[in-house]
């Protein structure tokens, strides 16, 4: 029995240590003490008074603490305490050989609302407004700082530093093996975001850029951000986007022509069927997903030359809808995916299931400001959504992808080299 005492006290010193590396013995106190509202209020004037009474000694003794140091009254101020500000008479201590005023760092830091904001920033998010906020705030009758005004400033703070950590974001240690490019209107603007999927299967936001439209000037832009920021591309990468030509040209510009697309089965459907009358978009609705569920390249490409046959005789227009792009939506097929992860990364549907976890946070806003309005707003949703985010289904099979990437960027740069050379 004592050594397993022994044991657990040996352990309880490591645990201790490894606190005190990671986080102060203040730090653990105070986000004790912002969690709980009222009784923290009382245990913040403690601890002011436990910081007071080591500067100066204990009140009214003689020969404790520094003798040049003394109390010095009180003066008015405030602390948070969760997302509450409460009024505060603060001890002041006067150091008088130096003839000035000793800060308290107690006090300093329980004026940081930095956890705070970030729970007001989630409120905010979550749809809770600046002007209904006081009412839905934790009952404290002391409490102020609670204005629409004040909120709306902390919020924007918050959200400031969530966008700010999107755009710094290293990309060095996350292994990219499929990237996803899409867009998201907000008001008159475009937000193209890239969405990147990990070797581990594993989703994770890169980044986004404002624009008008998807063109390939500003969607390049994007893409050599993220070259800068770190995303390595040389060891094969999938980019799957939506169709856009300008997405596409920007893909070429930056990643090479032996960067392989994959453009969205689903958007290529709705384009041809959106040819066709109403009462037989169904019937080929269904027809096509069919003939792109088909296992191997050959097959998909069979099923759907006999489709474009048939669709001949009812709307040349939707044959040329789908003869337009048409290889780039076998791209996966032709990797020889397997079935799950093909499905997957057929269409853009991982980053559109996104765009509707964000309009479920930004949907509420009537009307976008400006531009950093706009950026703040998205930053915050991504950074809270992504890590909700599920891990890609088949991601077993994605080193076989990363496998069959290499191949073709290989057998692709051999082909350039021979037509130059030729």
């Amino acid at each position: 029995m004592p050594k397993v005492l022994r044991i657990a006290r040996e352990r309880k010193v490591e645990d201790v240590a490894d606190v005190d590396v990671a986080l102060t013995e203040w730090d653990a106190k105070a986000m004790l003490l912002q969690a709980v509202i009222p009784l923290g209020f009382k245990a913040a004037c403690a601890l002011l008074e436990d910081e007071v009474t080591a500067l100066t000694g204990p009140r009214y003794a003689r020969h404790d603490g520094a003798p040049h140091r003394v109390r010095w009254g009180r003066q008015r101020g405030s602390i948070y305490l969760a997302d509450q500000k409460l009024a505060l008479r603060i001890p002041r201590v006067r150091d008088r050989q130096a003839d000035a005023e000793v800060p308290l760092q107690t006090y300093a830091r329980l004026q940081e609302p930095r956890a705070a904001d970030e729970g007001v920033m989630r409120r905010i998010l979550y749809g809770l407004s600046c002007r209904d906020y006081r009412a839905c705030a934790e009952a404290v009758p002391e409490a102020f700082g609670l204005s629409r005004s004040s909120l709306s400033r902390r919020y924007i703070k918050a959200t400031a530093r969530k966008l700010q950590a999107l755009q710094e974001r290293r990309l060095d240690g996350s292994d990219i093996v499929a990237l996803v490019l899409d867009g998201k209107t907000f008001a008159e603007d475009a937000m193209v975001t890239a969405l990147g999927l990990t070797a581990q299967g594993e989703k994770v936001v890169l980044g986004f850029t404002q624009t008008s439209t998807e063109n390939a000037t500003t969607c390049a832009d994007l893409l050599r951000g993220l070259v800068a920021r770190g995303l390595r591309y040389e060891e094969g990468l999938l980019v799957i986007i939506d169709g856009s030509k300008g997405l596409r040209a920007a893909v070429e510009e930056v990643f090479g022509p032996e960067t392989p697309v994959q453009r969205c089965q689903q958007h290529k459907r709705e384009n041809v069927v959106a040819y066709l009358p109403k009462r037989q978009q169904d019937l080929w609705r269904g027809r096509l997903s069919a003939a792109y569920a088909q296992p191997t390249y050959e097959e998909a490409r069979a099923a759907l030359n006999a489709l474009r046959a048939e669709l001949r005789l009812l709307n040349e227009s939707a044959v040329r809808s789908l003869d337009e792009g048409l290889e780039e939506t076998l791209t996966v097929h032709r990797l020889g995916v397997g079935p799950t992860l093909r499905q997957a990364l057929a269409t853009t549907n991982m980053l559109e299931s996104v765009f509707s976890q964000v309009e479920q946070r930004t949907g509420k806003v009537d009307r976008w400001r400006n531009s950093n309005q706009k950026q703040r707003w998205l930053a915050a949703a991504l950074l809270d959504i992504e890590p909700r985010l599920r891990r890609v289904r088949g991601y077993r099979t994605l080193p076989q992808l990363r496998e069959a990437l290499q191949r073709q960027r290989r057998r692709v740069g051999d082909e350039c080299r021979e037509a130059v050379a030729g």
